[in-house]
């Protein structure tokens, strides 16, 4: 081998001590498909895997120490930035990140560190109220362009394989009022509406009489206007105030996408909220993003997305039932279908990246494209769960024999 070939092999395999070091870095990782390319140096190291691998090239070398600090916040902000850019498919780069921070995986002393620093936002009536208007509120025309008509920004619910978005997500309401058994006699609260379409589809399809809490002057104001369009007023009021202050008596309690909001020590409060609020015979419905047990949401996510935010684990989730005796009568994951959702969003997102881009500036679009990339990957691997849980008040006695009136016939 001569003297140039000899620096081609070097150069290809990284001999510099960030090199030597992010080697290192991989194999107390298992060696995962991942390529990083240290462009101030133009080395290359791998994972020892056979088979194509995605490339990340890290553009300076304090991107690259900010990374081996605390590589689950600092990794998103680099991307976001610029500082790092992938070569190959982002969402099976997420993947393979996410099965490097899997539940069981090691944490570093640095990573955990850093989490101790970090603390989620506060869900206090202010605090909730500010970590809404930062997600949500930054302008009905972005979401848009990539929820679809519905405007429903949860999982959708995929019966067949030729189901598109908003047959999904119509799916999902018709899914989710079947469980409640709404008929026209029955009045509805909702805890957090988003844009409205769910308490529409309850008024519009099923005959129910709605009252929908809303914290979110823009999706209220936006529900408003669908309401007086379809002629549903008189069904359907959106009150744009807490969950918190909801008050009446109903027939059905229903909260979809909301307690990722709530905060944990929340829980107990929404509970209490939801048996004032039903009848003896009443029936209420939970549908949230959840783990398989306890963990703190991904501190990017928190911090640059959803302030405030957490996933409960099922156990975490009865606390909102268990001091209030309610009854749970159904259980169900669907976490693939929320990685489909998710799919269908970043496909329309990129569809219109053009105009978001117009709408915003190329960090934004960085952003949320890492964001719904991230989320794909979080439900593919398990890392995330889409819990909806079904219940009741323990002495209610009017309950049908079987599960046949979930679906369709």
């Amino acid at each position: 081998m001569d003297a140039h070939a000899g620096a081609d092999a070097r150069t290809r395999q990284g001999s510099s001590l960030e090199a030597r070091l992010l080697r290192w870095l991989l194999g107390s990782f298992g060696d995962p498909p991942l390529e990083f390319h240290l462009c101030w140096s133009d080395e290359r190291v791998s994972g020892a895997v056979t088979g194509p691998l995605e490339t990340l090239r890290i553009t300076d070398r304090r991107t690259l120490l900010a990374l081996l600090l605390d590589p689950q916040m600092r990794f998103g902000d680099a991307y976001v930035t610029g500082k790092i850019e992938v070569d190959g498919d982002l969402v099976k780069l997420m993947v393979a990140l996410f099965q490097i921070f899997a539940p069981d995986a090691r944490e570093s002393t640095l990573s955990r560190i850093a989490g101790w620093c970090r603390r989620p936002r506060r869900n206090t009536l202010v605090g909730s109220r500010d970590n809404i208007h930062r997600h949500y509120d930054i302008g009905n025309q972005f979401y848009a362009l990539w929820l679809g008509d519905t405007m429903a920004y949860t999982c959708a619910y995929y019966p067949g394989a030729e189901y598109t978005l908003e047959q999904g997500q119509t799916a999902k309401m018709d899914h989710v009022c079947r469980k409640l058994r709404l008929g026209g006699a029955d009045s509805v609260v909702e805890a957090g509406c988003g844009w409205g379409s769910l308490a529409l589809h309850m008024a519009a399809r099923y005959g129910a009489k709605v009252r929908a809490f809303n914290i979110s002057r823009e999706q209220i104001e936006f529900a408003r206007r669908r309401a007086r369009e379809q002629g549903l007023e008189h069904r359907v009021e959106f009150i744009e105030d807490d969950y918190r202050n909801i008050s009446g008596s109903y027939e059905a309690f229903v909260s979809v996408g909301m307690l990722e909001h709530v905060g944990r020590e929340h829980y107990p409060e929404l509970g209490r909220v939801m048996r004032n609020a039903l009848t003896m015979n009443g029936r209420g419905l939970i549908h949230s993003i959840g783990r398989n047990r306890p963990a703190t949401v991904h501190p990017w996510i928190e911090r640059r997305i959803f302030p405030g935010a957490y996933a409960p684990s099922p156990g975490e989730m009865m606390q909102i039932f268990e001091p209030f005796s309610f009854s749970l009568l159904d259980v169900e994951n669907l976490r693939l279908h929320y990685a489909r959702t998710l799919r269908h969003w970043l496909e329309r997102f990129e569809a219109n990246v053009a105009q978001v881009r117009t709408m915003f500036d190329e960090r934004f679009v960085r952003m949320w494209r890492y964001y719904l990339a991230g989320s794909i990957a979080g439900f593919d691997t398990g890392t995330l769960q889409l819990f909806q849980m079904l219940v009741t008040p323990y002495n209610n006695n009017d309950l049908p024999p079987t599960r046949d009136y979930m679906y369709p016939r």
